[in-house]
């Protein structure tokens, strides 16, 4: 079987005209001609066999097998620019990848963070933030803070500190709405939820825990990212149920309260993950150390 391999830039000469839909911008985007990227879609092309754009009246189209061929090259293309970026970082013992969660990163980790320079200057920090544990994203870090349950393959983890949910608002939107006496009174307020890829929805769960079944919400606003919901319920759109290992320095500083005084344990918690590969490192150790230290992590 003959093995059809294109050269790279073909590759992304085709990747960023299939995302610009336009041989000028992915040309401006490459800082190449517009003739240079043309000339590389029709080695492309030659390779493959078949057109991959159809152009018509100035404009620029995907055929059936481009549309499939998309995902695949975009893909490989990220790939293999995290392996070039995995590899320029384990070369150099300065620098350290930290990859963590959104909200954690922001609410958490980075108000701490100069701390750990001026402890440490002479390491060189590379955050990563992510929302999803897709398995691209699971090679391209030193040290890393996860959620879930624990026990992931292939990476030692510590967890942190048990984490609680209860529902959190807005002290505006509390003010100026029906008071919030007793869980059932939700019913009366907009009510935010988190579809993440990684972090539950806990309102089922907590719901349960107080007696409240099959409770449907008056109105709800749904939310990808738990950062996004954070904000959203800070200004005043509804109310989230809360984690406390992220919504303490909110509360701290009196942009969100807590109607009740009922908490329940999370299932879930999150971890300072390390993988096989990166143990014995000198800056994962010092980070580790630092992270237990700092987050009072029993070990």
């Amino acid at each position: 079987m003959r093995t059809r391999l294109p050269s790279l830039m073909s590759l992304r000469a085709f990747e960023a005209s299939a995302r610009h839909l336009s041989f000028t911008q992915a040309a401006v985007e490459l800082n190449l001609t517009p003739t240079a990227i043309s000339h590389q879609i029709k080695n492309l092309e030659q390779i493959i066999g078949t057109r991959l754009f159809i152009r018509s009246n100035n404009n620029l189209t995907l055929t059936k097998t481009a549309e499939a061929y998309q995902e695949s090259v975009r893909a490989a293309i990220f790939a293999l620019s995290n392996a070039t970026d995995r590899a320029a970082e384990s070369s150099d013992e300065r620098t350290l990848t930290v990859q963590c969660l959104g909200t954690f990163a922001v609410k958490r980790l980075l108000p701490i963070l100069p701390e750990f320079q001026r402890e440490h200057p002479d390491i060189d920090l590379n955050l990563k933030t992510i929302q999803s544990f897709e398995a691209q994203f699971h090679n391209d870090f030193d040290v890393a803070i996860w959620h879930g349950t624990g026990g992931w393959e292939g990476v030692t983890s510590m967890a942190m500190d048990e984490e609680e949910v209860f529902p959190v608002i807005s002290p505006d939107l509390l003010k100026n709405n029906p008071t919030l006496r007793r869980p059932e009174d939700l019913i009366h307020y907009p009510v935010i939820r988190t579809s993440s890829l990684i972090l539950q929805d806990e309102w089922p769960f907590w719901l349960a825990k107080v007696g409240v079944r099959g409770l449907k919400f008056a109105n709800e606003i749904n939310s990808d990212y738990l950062i996004t919901s954070l904000h959203a319920t800070i200004d005043g759109l509804g109310i989230m149920m809360g984690r406390s290992s992220v919504v303490g320095p909110d509360m701290a500083a009196g942009r969100l309260v807590e109607p009740f005084t009922i908490r329940h344990r999370s299932y879930f918690r999150y971890h300072l993950v390390i993988p096989a590969r990166s143990e014995g490192l000198k800056r994962v150790e010092i980070f580790r150390d630092w992270f237990i230290k700092s987050f009072d992590i029993k070990v």
